[in-house]
């Protein structure tokens, strides 16, 4: 069995092992045996091989797991459901006061209610900012 054999098994068995892991070391590993594969077809020498897969896989432990890991543990800066609705803008459909009003809000009628009590009903057809969502009422302000 060839050299250039034995690194692409080891390679592939590596990446298959990092779906159990989901550490990306063995990724890592995994893809520096692969270019230890390439190594191999290309020179022939089983030390280059060596060498090209030590560097090949601290190369990518160091510089690329670490972004790798950054991007994927961030989170998601989309924000989804309710969530999404905190600072959009809705239009006023009826009366909206401290107690009571509807609001359109991304296209569909909404229960709303003024953030502060001291302020004067906000009109029909004002435009207003969703400020939280409370149980199945926006709650809204006029001001920008």
């Amino acid at each position: 069995m060839s050299w250039a054999l034995i690194w692409l098994i080891v390679g592939i068995a590596l990446v298959i092992a990092e779906v159990v892991s989901g550490d990306f070391v063995l990724i890592m590993l995994g893809i520096g045996a692969l270019f230890g594969a390439g190594a191999e077809v290309l020179t022939g020498n089983l030390f280059i091989d060596v060498a090209v897969f030590a560097v090949a896989s601290v190369g990518m432990l160091m510089l690329v797991r670490p972004a790798l890991k950054r991007k994927l543990l961030s989170g998601s800066a989309h924000r989804t459901g309710i969530d999404a609705l905190i600072g959009a803008r809705a239009v006023v459909v009826s009366t909206v006061d401290f107690e009571a009003g509807q609001v359109k809000l991304a296209g569909d009628v909404w229960s709303a209610r003024s953030l502060s009590e001291a302020h004067e009903p906000i009109a029909p057809g004002t435009s207003v900012t969703v400020v939280e969502i409370s149980g199945a009422t926006a709650v809204v302000s006029a001001e920008p």
